[in-house]
């Protein structure tokens, strides 16, 4: 598998990428110690799949292989009169991490967000997650901001 960034190319998703977008998805789910139940990862894609929905999916692929996927919702917010982006989830194949994978999906996500007419785009990510940080940092502001969560 090459590390060569000009391989890759990232593309909205489709449903015969399910498979493939799945094992993402699951890795995805394991690096983040979560376990999501099988009528809620169907649930999700098929929302990733609906033009109706506001949300989105994109792949990079390389060759025929998924190596990482990128989850957007567009939401109004109380900031801004136009609607803001979140980017969800963002996943990159151990295999090409660090050959630029990452930073294409998120532009990608960019370019959806401008497409829509977007306020703001931004993420999360976990303090731990030190990797990702970096490339965070380097194409993105830190807002300073700290997540809290309820259950509900």
């Amino acid at each position: 598998m090459s590390n060569d960034p000009q391989a890759i190319v990232v593309r909205a998703v489709q449903a015969e990428d399910y498979e493939q977008w799945l094992q993402l998805w699951l890795a995805y789910q394991d690096f983040y110690q979560v376990s999501l139940d099988e009528t809620t990862t169907r649930t999700a894609f098929s929302r990733l799949l609906d033009a109706n929905e506001a949300m989105a999916c994109a792949v990079a692929v390389q060759g025929d292989e998924l190596v990482g996927l990128v989850h957007a919702l567009l939401h109004r917010s109380t900031w801004a009169v136009a609607d803001f982006c979140y980017l969800e989830d963002l996943y990159v194949a151990p295999t090409v991490r660090g050959g630029g994978t990452g930073k294409l999906l998120i532009e990608w996500v960019q370019r959806y967000a401008q497409y829509h007419g977007c306020a703001r785009l931004y993420w999360h990510t976990q303090q731990t997650n030190k990797r990702a940080q970096k490339l965070y940092n380097w194409i993105a502001e830190d807002s300073g901001c700290i997540e809290y969560r309820m259950a509900l």
